[in-house]
C-alpha cells in the first residue's frame, strides 16, 4: 500500500508541474490579493498558478493587527465576502468585522475549486523577459535558501506565461527583479494612512511592466504609497482589478 499512495502523490504532483510549464498566469503570493486575483482569472478559463513561498497559504489574511484574528473590511469590499459567503458584522457606516478563520479559509476553498493551482514551498527566483516584455517566471525550492552556499548548487526552473503577477505583499519580489537591472522603479513603502492608502492602492493597481501586473500591497512597495494596518479592503479589490486588467488584455 505504501508505494501505491507515494507514487499516487508523485503522479500528480507530476502533473500538475508539467501543467505549469505554460501557464497562462502566475500569481506570486498566495494572500488575500493574490487568491482574489488568481480565482477571478481562473474562473474565467484560464490556467492560473499560484507561486508561494511558505508551505501555507493566505499570507496575512488570518490574522488581523497585532496577532487578532478578527479582521477589518471596508465598503465595498464586503459585497466581494457576500458573493464568496463569508459571514461578517457591521461596526460602523463602512466598516465591518470578520472572524480571520473563516474568512481566510473560505477565500482559498473558494480559489481552489475554481481551478487554480497551488506551488508551494517554492519561490520566485528571477523573471523570464524577452522582447521587453516578462514572459514566465524563474523558480526553485524554497529550503535550497536555508542551504549552505558552499555545499549545495540548485538551479531553478523556468515556467512560461502570458502573464505574471506581483501580488509578494510587501516583498514585491517581482517588481524588485526588475529594479535590479533598472528597468522600473521602486519608491518603498510610506507611513500608515488608510483612507488614502486603500484608495491610491486600487487606483494604482495595473500593468508595472509589459507583461507584469502589481497589486496588493506591492503596489504600496511599488509607487511609494502609504501602508494601512489591519484592513484588507484594498487587498481584495486590488486583486479583483488586476484580474480584470489582464482579462481585458488577453481579449485585445
Amino acid at each position: 500500500m505504501e508505494k501505491f499512495i507515494t507514487k499516487a502523490m508523485l503522479d500528480q504532483f507530476y502533473k500538475d508541474l508539467s501543467e505549469a510549464v505554460s501557464a497562462d498566469v502566475f500569481v506570486i503570493g498566495a494572500g488575500p490579493s493574490g487568491l482574489v486575483c488568481s480565482r477571478e482569472l481562473a474562473k474565467n478559463g484560464l490556467k492560473v498558478f499560484v507561486i508561494e513561498q511558505n508551505n501555507y497559504l493566505g499570507g496575512g489574511f488570518w490574522i488581523g493587527g497585532y496577532y487578532m484574528n478578527s479582521i477589518t473590511i471596508r465598503e465595498p469590499a464586503n459585497e466581494l465576502f457576500d458573493e464568496l459567503g463569508i459571514p461578517y458584522e457591521k461596526v460602523q457606516d463602512g466598516l465591518y468585522i470578520s472572524y480571520g478563520p473563516i474568512a481566510c479559509s473560505k477565500l482559498i476553498y473558494e480559489t481552489a475549486i475554481s481551478g487554480v493551482k497551488f506551488l508551494q514551498l517554492t519561490f520566485l527566483d528571477d523573471l523570464i523577459v524577452k522582447d521587453n516584455r516578462v514572459c514566465g517566471v524563474v523558480v526553485n525550492w524554497s529550503p535550497t535558501r536555508a542551504l549552505p552556499r558552499a555545499i549545495t548548487c540548485v538551479d531553478p526552473i523556468a515556467l512560461e506565461s502570458k502573464f505574471v503577477v506581483d501580488a509578494s505583499g510587501h516583498d514585491a519580489v517581482a517588481v524588485k527583479k526588475l529594479a535590479q537591472r533598472n528597468l522600473v522603479e521602486i519608491k518603498g513603502l510610506y507611513p500608515l494612512n488608510v483612507e488614502v492608502s486603500e484608495e491610491n492602492i486600487i487606483k494604482w493597481t495595473g500593468e508595472v511592466y509589459k507583461g507584469l501586473v502589481v497589486c496588493g500591497m506591492a503596489v504600496a512597495e511599488t509607487y511609494g504609497l502609504n501602508r494601512m494596518g489591519p484592513t484588507f479592503s484594498a487587498m481584495l479589490l486590488s486583486g479583483k482589478k488586476a484580474a480584470e486588467i489582464i482579462l481585458k488584455e488577453l481579449k485585445k
